[in-house]
């Protein structure tokens, strides 16, 4: 029997990562389609603002510690009676090689792309177990399938949380948690912007953050980077019944990034 649709109207979403880029558009997205939304992170003032905008509550906490994710959780029952999604986005660091790499450097690297998906999901696994069930929706990357030039630690993070994904749906299912993740290629973020800026610093010819997206995706079939509205539809979708037979998936937005033949690349530019 198919799930009835019952899109996210009345629901409690929290999105970790929540106040900038793709977590920001995320919170935007489920707020519009009528659930209520919880922006959580570590800085104060980028959540609130975000919250502000959507209607939605900010709360300041650090994902990659137990007791503060706890307390986030239990602040969120409190105050709403339920947990329904977690969207695990939070990430970022890990921008070097691994001879490049220091212990801190890496630590940094796996708390933030990876422990805080881990400790948010495992202190939220009893609230979205309840009432029926709901779902985690983890925000990997096309790093998590591939590896950039020295990206090292942000590459391992990314990785692992697809393995994370696979395991809470192997673990979690059967007691009513679906766990899926999203890998998105290049979007345009504050994040990614500052990347294309640095790479048009570097390389002169590029000319500027325009021209760095542009030569980013050229070799890509849709031949442009996505929008965070784009990966917030994807996110919205596998947080309600509409994907209801669905769990341990990874979908990837990248704009068919990921199907090019990479050697075949000379033939194209040959005019094969």
């Amino acid at each position: 029997m198919v799930a009835r649709d019952e899109g996210v109207q009345g629901r409690v979403v929290v999105v970790t990562g929540g106040g900038t880029g793709i977590g920001a558009a995320i919170a935007q997205r489920f707020a519009d389609d009528g659930a209520t939304v919880v922006v959580l992170g570590r800085r104060r003032g980028p959540i609130e603002e975000v919250a502000a905008r959507i209607g939605g509550i900010a709360i300041t906490a650090d994902a990659s510690e137990a007791a503060s994710a706890r307390a986030a959780v239990q602040e969120v029952v409190s105050r709403f009676g339920r947990l329904d999604v977690l969207v695990a986005n939070a990430g970022g660091h890990g921008f070097s090689a691994v001879g490049e790499t220091s212990d801190e450097d890496w630590q940094a690297a796996i708390t933030v792309n990876l422990s805080t998906a881990f400790v948010m999901a495992r202190e939220a696994l009893p609230a979205l177990e309840a009432d029926g069930g709901g779902e985690i929706v983890v925000i990997s990357s096309l790093a998590g399938l591939f590896a950039g030039p020295s990206v090292a630690g942000y590459t391992v993070g990314k990785h692992a949380l697809i393995g994370l994904t696979k395991s809470l749906a192997r673990d979690y299912s059967r007691r009513g948690v679906r766990v899926n993740a999203i890998c998105p290629g290049w979007v345009r973020t504050p994040m990614a912007d500052a990347e294309m800026d640095e790479f048009a610093s570097h390389a002169p010819e590029i000319g500027d953050r325009a021209a760095g997206y542009a030569a980013v995706t050229s070799d890509v079939p849709l031949g442009r980077p996505g929008e965070p509205e784009e990966i917030a539809a994807i996110a919205r979708f596998l947080g309600s019944r509409q994907s209801s037979y669905m769990t341990g998936a990874v979908l990837v937005a990248d704009g068919g990034a990921h199907i090019v033949d990479l050697p075949t690349l000379a033939f194209e530019q040959a005019g094969m």
